[in-house]
């Protein structure tokens, strides 16, 4: 007798590939025109499916899960971060949560040293320049930035995608300082020539340029709060390219506003989509519509560990990427 396919509910449009086999191998639900679910939409979609696979514009709460029918067991978020999963939550349902690590790390540490590049070396104001049609010739003393080679770069996570970031740092000639829950190992550290900070009061103070690459979690909300961000030098630029409530934001746009840092390098905000007016005027802030993992790639791999997970979790096995309470 055919076994019969367990219901996976996609919330948006993924990969052509990835949806492909999702098909042949579920019986998957898509959403062909890809417009983010509502509240009322995740929750019939919940109802009914024996597994959600959803994205991070997905706010998964406590309330949408005690509500969730007897079907579902499985939460495969397409991404890595699972902050927009209330993970405890779901574990306390009986309900197992999965995600894709590892696939986004070398995209998302190209696109965060395209800004530490970006920002201080004023690439996207010299182009809007030109762009405008306002470009009037080569002056020895116009559109000057700052060097990169000799500068201190302070990153806050020194995961794996943190690590990139410091891999390629390296190679520009920054000093590599670091901030993280745990001192990283001893060759890492040799690798990289880094320095551990173990107060990220004390490493602010000091650097020329801060990486945000830490996850969100109830620990990190507004890590950069006003007052840490008031620690920073006036000549300092921020680049955050993990989770815009990592920082507080209105505090961000207010110090940039009033001079007192430099520039920022934004891929992620705190109200996605809507952006703080302020950093929309700044002409040294670069802003980019959280685009760290999107490559074809990256996007195609996401997905064949969302069916990974689906297809271990479906044949009775522990999934290779389940994420437990612990773990955030």
């Amino acid at each position: 007798m055919t076994r019969k396919k367990p219901l996976v509910v996609v919330t948006r449009k993924l990969p052509e590939a990835t949806e492909t086999r999702m098909r042949e191998l579920f019986d998957a639900r898509l959403n062909v025109g890809d417009a983010a679910m509502d509240r009322a939409a995740l929750a019939a979609a919940m109802a009914e499916a024996d597994v959600l696979v959803p994205t991070v514009t997905d706010r998964i709460d406590a309330s949408l899960i005690a509500e969730a029918g007897g079907r579902l067991k499985l939460i495969a978020n397409f991404g890595n971060g699972v902050d927009n999963i209330d993970v405890v939550a779901a574990h306390r349902r009986g309900i197992m949560v999965t995600n894709t690590p590892g696939v986004l790390t070398e995209d998302t540490a190209d696109m965060t040293m395209g800004l530490i590049l970006a920002v201080p070396r004023r690439l996207v104001e010299g182009a809007k320049t030109v762009e405008a049609g306002e470009w009037r010739g080569w002056s020895p003393t116009w559109m000057l930035g700052h060097r990169l080679g000799g500068k201190r770069l302070g990153i806050i996570g020194m995961g794996r995608i943190g690590s990139a970031v410091a891999r390629r740092a390296r190679a520009f000639g920054l000093q590599i300082h670091y901030h993280n829950r745990h001192r990283a190992n001893a060759l890492l550290e040799e690798e990289l020539e880094a320095t551990f900070w173990e107060s990220l009061d004390q490493m602010l103070v000091r650097m020329d340029i801060v990486s945000v690459n830490c996850p969100h979690t109830p620990a990190t909300f507004h890590l950069l709060s006003a007052r840490r961000l008031k620690l920073m030098k006036p000549s300092a630029y921020i680049v955050n390219t993990a989770r815009g409530e990592v920082i507080d934001e209105a505090a961000l746009a207010n110090m940039l506003e009033e001079g007192l840092l430099a520039g920022a390098g934004l891929d992620v905000f705190e109200h996605e989509p809507a952006v703080n007016p302020k950093l929309l005027k700044h002409p040294g802030v670069v802003l980019l519509p959280h685009l760290g993992s999107a490559t074809l790639e990256g996007r195609i791999e996401m997905g064949e560990r969302v069916i990974i997970n689906i297809k271990v979790f479906t044949d009775g096995e522990r999934p290779p990427n389940r994420v437990l309470p612990t773990d955030i």
